[in-house]
């Protein structure tokens, strides 16, 4: 349904004459991101089904995102500098770092949204404790990290 109502505010800003958006933030429409979901689907145009693939190219002209454009995979080091953000965004808001095993942190990194499964990272980075470097035990207990 979202990406239908997407899709449906796009095309109808697109057929009125408007441009692509190409952007986050570059058009919002009744609480919708158009920027921000056309690049979501140039993003992710191999998940996509071939209805929507074929939807979107005919009708707003969209294609697959190149191989330059795509982002790149995070090392390691950036996800945990990430999962960190989280935690430490999680704890300035909550007075605590003992967020449900499932719960979801939300980040702005550079405009865009990034949802952080911190329930489960902190859940699995007090199973592996032993396997941490000093410093990233530190930055976690000055959190007050429940081991």
């Amino acid at each position: 349904m979202a990406w239908q109502r997407c899709f449906t505010l796009t095309r109808a800003h697109v057929q009125a004459g408007g441009a692509l958006p190409e952007a986050g933030g570059e058009l919002v429409v009744q609480g919708e991101d158009l920027g921000a979901w056309a690049a979501a689907q140039r993003q992710g145009w191999d998940k996509l089904s071939p209805a929507q693939q074929w939807l979107l190219g005919s009708t707003l002209g969209l294609e697959a995102a190149g191989p330059a454009a795509r982002p790149g995979k995070l090392t390691a080091d950036q996800k945990w500098a990430l999962n960190l953000r989280a935690a430490r965004q999680f704890h300035a808001r909550e007075g605590h770092l003992r967020p449900a095993r499932k719960h979801v942190e939300r980040l702005d990194v550079d405009g865009e949204a990034v949802d952080i499964k911190l329930g489960t990272f902190l859940d699995n980075t007090r199973r592996r404790a032993d396997k941490l470097t000093p410093e990233r035990r530190n930055a976690l207990d000055q959190l007050d990290m429940r081991w």
